[in-house]
């Protein structure tokens, strides 16, 4: 078992800020990430960000294999070294790369500790595997994930993530666990994935439209909706507009349910169909 600070002792690196780099230390949590893991099929992990390793130990305690993508060289020569021989004995596959553009190998999940400016670039590209999620995240990230109508957390996040998982935050992260303080908490939440209690005949439909109205939360979904066509791809908004509940387009984006999201892209689908 391979200690954090020793880790970073001979990785000969403090972490590079412009990269995100704040490698966890606390090992008790460290530990917790290894357990909440252990909850699901643990065969083949994906870990994103691999930094110097503190993590990647206790993932291959538990999986069959464990797939480590990190963007930094540097990292991945210091991983390719400390990890030669998990690396042999194909229990860790490196992979060195932008998590945004490498091809996803299959996985059973996904436990990481996410660069926090990428979070949501990334959780959009995962959610569509279908495939439960342990991630550490910014608390104020974790917060809109979990987050109600009516509130200012909720958002085209909330919406698009709930669409695809039940999500639950487990436990929040003070800065103190990390070699270099972040300047926010953070939060490990844990992504399970769902089928949601509304029915959505066009799916992309659906998901344009979501993130097209909430570029204008302030403004009512009817102006929403006829100012981001370019956005929603939506041909005529007039026909939507006419069609929909007079409630909802008299509302603003993060007044509505996702259910009432669903609606009005299955009126979309249906009109477009005739």
């Amino acid at each position: 078992m391979r200690k954090p600070k020793d880790l970073l002792k001979k990785a000969r690196t403090k972490g590079n800020q412009n990269l995100d780099q704040y490698f966890l230390m606390d090992e008790g949590v460290l530990n917790r990430l290894q357990s909440y893991a252990r909850e699901f099929d643990c065969d083949h992990i994906l870990e994103i960000g691999a930094g110097i390793g503190n993590l990647t130990d206790k993932l291959v305690e538990i999986s069959g294999g464990v797939t480590a993508i990190e963007i930094d060289p540097l990292l991945v020569d210091f991983l390719s070294l400390e990890f030669k021989e998990e690396i042999s004995t194909k229990k860790l596959h490196l992979i060195q790369g932008d998590i945004l553009e490498v091809q996803l190998p299959p996985y059973t999940v996904s436990v990481s500790n996410l660069p926090y400016e990428l979070s949501s670039k990334i959780l959009f590209r995962l959610l569509p595997s279908k495939m439960p999620l342990v991630l550490m995240v910014q608390k104020e990230f974790a917060q809109r994930l979990v987050a109600k109508p009516n509130t200012p957390e909720y958002g085209r996040l909330t919406i698009t993530a709930g669409h695809y998982a039940d999500i639950e935050i487990i436990e929040t992260v003070s800065p103190l666990a990390f070699n270099v303080r972040p300047a926010v908490e953070s939060a490990i939440v844990k992504l399970v994935p769902s089928k949601p209690d509304y029915i959505v005949e066009n799916e992309a439909a659906f998901l344009q439209l979501v993130t097209a109205v909430f570029t204008q939360r302030r403004k009512k979904m009817v102006n929403s909706i006829k100012n981001t066509t370019h956005i929603s791809h939506i041909e005529n908004p007039t026909i939507l507009i006419e069609l929909a509940d007079e409630e909802l387009m008299n509302s603003r984006p993060g007044e509505l349910t996702p259910a009432d999201f669903a609606i009005l892209a299955n009126i979309l689908a249906n009109s477009t169909d005739d």
